[in-house]
């Protein structure tokens, strides 16, 4: 499986079998320190709950581009996002 984020073009999720997903949920602001690090806490998450592994990338990525959009939305200035604020959105 792969995760490619193209900041701004969307976020490709492609497994071996051929299943292509693309992403376009997510906001600029979200490159910030510890975002990473929140994504691969939502698609573990998933993992946990039993989802497949292309389920979990492809639908982290969407929730975790949700969470950042409505993150930037809340904030006096959507460039200063931080990864908690992202956790929050959750």
């Amino acid at each position: 499986m792969c995760i490619r984020d193209s900041r701004g073009a969307g976020t490709v999720i492609a497994d071996p079998g051929g299943r292509v997903y693309v992403n376009t949920t997510g906001h600029p602001g979200m490159a910030t320190g510890g975002s990473g690090d929140v994504l691969t806490g939502i698609i573990a998450s998933l993992l946990a709950q039993g989802l497949s592994g292309i389920q979990a990338a492809a639908l982290g990525v969407y929730l975790h581009g949700l969470a950042g959009e409505r993150a930037a939305m809340a904030r006096w200035s959507s460039g200063s996002l931080l990864a908690g604020d992202i956790i929050e959105a959750l």
